[in-house]
């Protein structure tokens, strides 16, 4: 096991397929991190590594290493957007680091906010079902963007084909239940943006009511 870069320049020459590919693997990965300005610790990249050769538990869970490339991955967005995209992630930010001080408002791990405002005391769904809600999505200043109550028509959608905010937030819900979600960007629309009204690095604000699970 490679503990640091001392051994590794000390490490002979690869020569066999396995020590070719291994190696090659080896760099690809390293390249990969550095190309993205990512730091690692190469105690916990090893031990991580020597976890899974090992068929070990590993020591954080599928929640908390989604959680860590999600937060990692925004440090990196903060520091290198640029222009409006810098202004509109740093805005949402803003809006979401005051949000989360408020009264009644819980974050998950993953970094989405919600707010309770009806509970309902039925069956919760599963990612896998599909769902029938109203909802109501607006920007973080308000503007309107899409809305089912408006239309007068609610939605039906496999909940985990809809944006990670959605597929995560409408699975803590019960059924008949009311809730409002304040989403990050990275768990809507990311750096892509949506139409012409969301744009690249948007927090977004959704009211969302689960009226039925179908197939339950």
């Amino acid at each position: 096991m490679i503990a640091d870069t001392t051994r590794a320049q000390e490490a002979k020459k690869p020569e066999s397929l396995s020590e070719r590919i291994s190696y090659s693997y080896g760099l690809m990965i390293a390249r990969q991190l550095s190309d993205r300005g990512i730091e690692i610790d190469q105690a916990q990249f090893m031990a991580a590594f020597q976890s899974v050769l090992e068929k070990k538990e590993p020591l954080l869970n599928e929640d908390e290493v989604s959680a860590a490339f999600s937060e990692n991955q925004k440090m990196l967005d903060a520091k290198n957007v640029t222009g409006p995209d810098k202004e509109n992630l740093d805005k949402g930010n803003a809006f979401l680091a005051e949000n989360a001080k408020k009264e009644g408002v819980k974050t998950t791990a993953s970094g989405l906010q919600y707010e309770v405002i009806k509970e309902g005391d039925g069956a919760k769904p599963k990612a896998t079902d599909e769902v029938k809600v109203h909802y109501h999505g607006t920007l973080i200043d308000g503007k309107v963007f899409d809305s089912s109550v408006e239309r007068g028509e609610p939605a039906e959608f496999p909940l985990n084909r809809v944006i990670p905010g959605w597929t995560e937030g409408v699975q803590l819900m019960s059924k008949g239940s009311k809730y409002r979600f304040f989403i990050p960007y990275d768990l809507a629309y990311g750096d892509r943006g949506a139409g012409a009204d969301i744009k690249p690095y948007s927090a977004l604000v959704f009211e969302v009511e689960l009226l039925d699970i179908l197939g339950q």
